[in-house]
């Protein structure tokens, strides 16, 4: 394994432009960002780590601002780009800069298709080169300035080994024939990107939300719209403002007095001293939604009252958990439940109709498509 270099801290717009100036040759790059979804309301690129084979720096984007050169590099073809867990990078990248990265290598992606079970980034340098991590900041706040020197090491491991590990993965997959079903994963990666959320539907999405009745539910739209207005004029992350233990909780409780509504555990002290008369006014707001106008999730798609539903997708299953211990992956690997559901309402009757289900893979219809079409017929 090559000894990488020490990082350079890139801080300026003229110091980054001429790192870039020195690399532009190269024909792979490690890459990495540090974002701040942990603390921050809207998460944004922080930090940007990348390495080649002889050079690694640590670029401040608050500082160094737009870097056409390293978008440029990263949207060229012939420049492969190697990420651990690439979906979340490249969505910031585009919605941050409105990058598009081709040529994409996830040592992620490639770790699951060896069937390796512990696929972190620390787990597999420890497996492949004996590297230890150090996490102790990984849940570090990247936004804040100036960033420590222990923030900096911490953040220079993410990229100084994956040109290396990219190289123990891919030459695992090939020896496996399996690096054809990496290569449709990473190509699909190029087109990832944040979908904006409807503000009228996103308080449904909240984790337990489907428990609630209807009614409560309308006091959860009401307690999230509150909750969104300050953390957008704080910039701070949701659950910093309050968690969802007790959201629900007063959902439930529906409290009209400042005391009713401090006996509700994990209501900050904070926000009883400044907000509590808006939180009591939200409370009241979902109270008085007319009966016919209380929110509720969409009813299920006609397919899901089909009778042979679950067994097809019983079928397919079982089919899918042979295979999968037969090639020694992870079943939600080799295919998701989604996707079976999607071939089930498809009831292929070849594994020509097959190919044409959008949801599935070609690795996944050439590794399972005939037996999938077998147990539909069955």
């Amino acid at each position: 394994m090559a000894d990488p270099y020490q990082p350079v801290y890139l801080d300026t717009a003229e110091r980054a432009a001429l790192f870039l100036d020195s690399i532009a040759g190269v024909r792979e790059v490690a890459l990495d960002t540090e974002g701040a979804s942990f603390h921050r309301f809207v998460d944004r690129i922080y930090l940007l780590q990348l390495s080649t084979q002889h050079h690694s720096a640590i670029i401040d984007p608050l500082h160094a601002g737009v870097l056409p050169k390293l978008g440029a590099l990263m949207e060229d073809r012939e420049v492969e780009v190697i990420f651990h867990d690439a979906d979340y990078d490249l969505r910031l990248l585009r919605q941050d800069y409105g990058w598009h990265a081709t040529h994409i290598f996830d040592t992620r992606i490639a770790a699951q298709f060896l069937g390796i079970p512990a696929f972190g980034l620390a787990a597999l340098l420890e497996k492949f080169f004996n590297v230890k991590l150090d996490k102790q900041h990984q849940r570090a706040d990247w936004s804040m300035r100036p960033l420590t020197p222990g923030m900096l090491d911490y953040a220079a491991q993410d990229t100084r080994y994956l040109l290396d590990l990219r190289d123990e993965l891919r030459t695992g997959l090939e020896s496996m024939g399996r690096m054809s079903w990496a290569q449709e994963e990473f190509e699909r990666l190029e087109s990832v990107q944040f979908a904006p959320d409807d503000p009228a539907t996103a308080f449904m999405r909240t984790k337990g939300a489907r428990d609630l009745k209807r009614r409560e539910l309308a006091v959860l739209r009401e307690l999230v719209g509150w909750r969104d207005e300050r953390a957008a004029a704080l910039d701070r992350a949701t659950f910093r403002i309050m968690g969802n233990e007790a959201m629900f909780e007063i959902t439930r409780v529906h409290p009209k007095t400042r005391e009713e509504l401090a006996a509700i555990k994990g209501v900050p002290r904070g926000i009883l001293e400044r907000h509590a008369s808006e939180l009591l006014d939200a409370v009241q707001r979902g109270l008085a939604v007319p009966e016919a106008d209380l929110p509720r999730f969409p009813r299920a798609a006609r397919w899901d009252r089909d009778p042979d539903f679950d067994g097809n997708v019983a079928k397919l299953k079982a089919v899918r958990d042979a295979a999968a211990a037969r090639l020694k992956l992870d079943p939600g690997v080799l295919c998701a439940r989604d996707r079976m559901e999607a071939v089930a309402r498809r009831k292929p009757k070849s594994v020509e109709e097959l190919t044409e289900i959008p949801e599935l893979r070609r690795w996944q219809a050439e590794v399972l498509g005939a037996e999938f079409v077998a147990a539909l017929k069955a």
